[in-house]
């Protein structure tokens, strides 16, 4: 297979495979052992089907109603009104990254054959991923628990070619519309297979993977803009060496001071305060640039916590019931989805923190009385020039909404399903609301960026000269459209290119030539 195929076979996947099907388009298929896994799970669910007992998900209703037993002429319908009706989403349009996550993940979970779903089902949820059409899934809809039901069960309704969906050029068009344009036949569900569709953690699971990868760039990026505020302040960096912070070993606080002391290699800016700007003695840097590496070091550690916890998670086969190799169908709670609820919200709340701290240093930049030396701030001529006083207004504000998004998802449940499903995740929710955060935390690294190459610029033009790797990075920022120092000029686009600039990666491909890979 070449690198664009990620092939789904029964024993998990890796986040690397989810995000290539997600946000790069990667083609996927299924691979032997799923093909023959999938068809001896099949074989035990169509002889339990058979038979007269009872038996969840296969000859019975769902959730509250599962004491009715379906005869055998209405359970293609059972099938087919479980998609219905569970299709009810409400709110704006999920993304369509998350909507390949979902449908992806799902189909990693039916591959493993612990689902009883046909091969040429699974097949057709390939087939779908491959022609670039992404079912319309709703904001609204999922409590976490049973599944991310009501957006997988959109993602159904396609398979069966209703529904609305998206098309590969982005149009929205009837499901059965799409699937005919790309010679996709729709599915007709068996006994077991609408349920096992929408059976799953797979929204919260697929935001989680991309959040993490997300945040493993920014929590670099903020590596990166702390070493540019230490520098711009004429802080030392004798607080990085690496004795001092093996004597606290937590892993992700060596590595941010490890960042640092690598983009400050060479700096004429650090420890410098006295003798240029005539402060009495500074014995300390405050906190938020004497402390980043513990700040951001643990959040570091969380994403690694966040990240066992995925990995354990794309390693399952979540449904309910499970088809288990000695030929039992047995009911579980697997579809809890807890272990993801919580990791999401640890998340958040690390990348409120984050934000905080970039949003102090900014403001230390910007104001005269703190900055040691540097211009109100930032201006040209301040008093006539506002300089960078409004973005950090920006940068607050967003700061603010973070600390809201902060405030745990998984602390909450309400009970469904006439009381049977009477405790839930509401791990969506926090999925749903750590996007934003990430969407956020971008926003306000992007405004420390600004503010500290700025800062750094002005230096330089004291004379000092940065370090090797600021230098390059505020070249590469400036290539990439965001300003340098100078009067008041329109400073929303500026922002958007350093905005882009940082969700990019590109701070961190900037000043890796200099400093050498940073982790």
């Amino acid at each position: 297979m070449d690198m664009h195929t990620v092939v789904v076979g029964t024993s998990g996947t890796t986040a690397e495979d989810v995000v290539a099907v997600a946000r790069h388009g990667a083609r996927v298929e299924l691979s032997a052992a799923a093909v023959e896994a999938l068809a001896a799970a099949r074989l035990i669910v169509d002889a339990l089907a058979a038979k007269p007992e009872p038996v969840y998900g296969v000859s019975t209703g769902f959730g509250a109603l599962a004491s009715r037993h379906i005869s055998h002429e209405l359970r293609a319908q059972l099938q087919r009104n479980i998609v219905r009706s569970h299709a009810a989403g409400m709110g704006p349009r999920v993304e369509r990254e998350v909507v390949r996550a979902l449908m992806f993940l799902r189909l990693k979970t039916v591959a493993s054959g612990h689902t009883g779903v046909r091969p040429e089902v699974a097949q057709t949820m390939a087939d779908l991923l491959n022609a670039g059409i992404t079912p319309v899934v709703h904001e609204y809809g999922s409590l976490g628990c049973s599944g991310d039901l009501a957006p997988l069960s959109h993602c159904a309704l396609t398979l069966m070619g209703e529904g609305e969906a998206e098309g590969p050029d982005g149009t929205v068009r009837p499901a059965g519309e799409l699937l005919a344009a790309h010679g996709i036949t729709p599915v007709e569900l068996a006994e077991k297979e609408g349920l096992a569709l929408l059976n799953g953690t797979d929204g919260m699971l697929g935001m989680l993977v991309m959040a993490l990868a997300d945040l493993k760039n920014l929590y670099t990026s903020a590596d990166i803009t702390a070493a540019l505020c230490l520098e711009a302040l004429l802080g030392t960096d004798k607080v990085l060496a690496p004795e001092l912070h093996a004597i606290r070993p937590h892993p992700g606080q060596g590595v941010s001071a490890d960042n640092m002391l690598r983009v400050l290699a060479g700096s004429g800016l650090t420890g410098r305060h006295a003798d240029v700007t005539g402060d009495a003695p500074r014995v300390q840097d405050a906190y938020s640039v004497r402390c980043a590496p513990q700040v951001n070091g643990a959040g570091r550690d969380t994403l690694d916590h966040a990240a066992v916890v995925a990995g354990r998670e794309l390693a399952s086969s979540v449904d309910n019931p499970v088809v288990l190799p000695d030929g039992r169908v047995e009911s579980n709670g697997n579809f809890h989805g807890a272990p993801v609820a919580y990791v999401l919200d640890f998340l958040a709340i690390v990348a409120a923190d984050l934000g905080s701290i970039c949003e102090r240093r900014t403001d230390r930049l910007l104001d005269k009385n703190r900055s040691h030396g540097l211009p109100p701030f930032l201006a040209d001529d301040a008093g006539v020039d506002s300089g960078l006083m409004i973005a950090q207004y920006t940068q607050a504000a967003l700061v603010s909404e973070m600390k809201r998004l902060a405030v745990p998802a998984s602390a909450d449940s309400i009970p469904s399903s006439a009381m049977q499903e009477d405790h839930v995740s509401m791990g969506w929710s926090a999925a749903r609301k750590l996007r934003t955060a990430v969407d956020n935390l971008t926003r306000i690294v992007a405004v420390e960026l600004y503010a500290a190459t700025r800062a750094v610029e002005l230096r330089a033009a004291e004379g000092l000269v940065p370090a090797p790797a600021s230098q390059a990075a505020v070249a590469a920022l400036r290539a990439a459209g965001a300003e340098g120092p100078g009067p008041d000029r329109f400073l929303a686009p500026d922002l958007a290119a350093a905005d882009t600039f940082v969700r990019e990666g590109r701070l961190v491909a900037a000043v890796e030539p200099v400093t050498g890979p940073l982790a």
